[in-house]
């Protein structure tokens, strides 16, 4: 595998007046002049069009445990290949891949078949779009879903959730699984912490959970910026009233990059958990804490059985039958367990 500069023509723009181009991707719609990147760092303007210049650039490619995306209800116990690109179209100060997000690391090119052909082998449930921001990569994105499709492969996307509604809509036709990252229910803090906005990706989450995709959202909890009882109650009953089946994974902060807040308090993660189930959620789980079982396991929500156990990445499926409660009946939010 080699780095290739090739640039690629991209989708969703419009030419504007002098060579200039917009970029209709994401909400950011980037007015490019010739030469000019978008907030992105992987769209351009080259001679009054626009290239997605990253195209099949991966930064990082692995074999990892699905539960590492995180995704709890999708393929359980499987692994995925995961691959990314350089590039994020939100600049959020705490990043912990701010070293491919928000700046270059070293690339190597990667078809879209030759994704398939690493993916090939037993164990491995699909391929997963992770690591800084996929949807930045939407060209790449769709054709190696495409290529996973013909070759009977699941696809999966750890998104940010800052993209336009029309490409939405195609990826929501093709992509399987989804897993959002809800960075908080404040407006102000994207503006503030991520150079975004709230309400776009309220719109893609309440988009995807109408769709046939599978959808996860995940949140980062941190210390005195997201993690008042007030705004985690508003974010999970908001989450509910769309969906109370959608799994919720509240992860703990530790410092990194800008952000040199101390790490959120375990009573936190505990409360925010109790929250959570308390606005109706039925699947909430804790990451980046070791704490008691009932914080990582699946129960079922009407006869309250343990159908997976999860210690650290190692998953044990104890009672499901393909995706129902073995002991009541009743079908759980879970995509093809085994």
């Amino acid at each position: 595998m080699t780095t290739v500069n090739e640039p690629h023509p991209a989708r969703w723009w419009e030419a504007v007046d002098n060579d200039r181009v917009r970029c209709d991707l994401c909400p950011h719609h980037c007015v490019l002049a010739p030469n000019q990147t978008g907030e992105c760092r992987v769209r351009q303007n080259i001679g009054g069009k626009l290239y997605a210049i990253g195209y099949a650039n991966t930064v990082a490619l692995s074999i990892d445990p699905i539960e590492k995306k995180p995704f709890y209800h999708f393929f359980p116990g499987q692994s995925i290949f995961s691959v990314g690109p350089n590039g994020c179209n939100l600049h959020c100060r705490y990043c912990q891949n701010h070293f491919s997000s928000q700046s270059s690391t070293p690339t190597d090119h990667l078809s879209p078949e030759q994704v398939v052909r690493f993916a090939n082998r037993p164990g491995v449930a699909g391929v997963a779009f992770t690591y800084t921001e996929p949807l930045v990569w939407y060209e790449y994105v769709m054709d190696t879903v495409r290529a996973c499709q013909r070759s009977g492969f699941s696809t999966a996307c750890v998104s940010n959730g800052y993209i336009s509604l029309e490409p939405l809509e195609e990826l929501l036709g093709a992509v399987d699984a989804f897993n959002f990252d809800l960075k908080s229910f404040s407006d102000d803090f994207y503006r503030s912490q991520c150079g975004g906005r709230l309400y776009p990706i309220l719109r893609t989450i309440e988009t995807a959970i109408q769709s046939p995709a599978h959808v996860e959202v995940a949140l980062l909890l941190i210390t005195n910026l997201n993690d008042s009882p007030e705004e985690v109650g508003k974010l999970c009953r908001w989450l509910a009233e769309h969906d109370p089946e959608t799994p919720l994974h509240l992860s703990r902060y530790h410092p990194s990059w800008k952000l040199k807040l101390p790490s959120t308090p375990v009573a936190t993660m505990m409360r925010s958990w109790e929250i959570a189930r308390e606005a109706g959620l039925k699947h909430v789980y804790l990451g980046n804490v070791t704490l008691d079982d009932k914080y990582t396991e699946t129960r079922c929500p009407d006869c309250d059985a343990v159908l997976i156990r999860r210690q650290s990445y190692q998953t044990r499926i104890l009672g499901l039958n393909g995706e129902t409660c073995t002991a009541c009946g009743r079908k759980i939010n879970i995509v093809n367990t085994v």
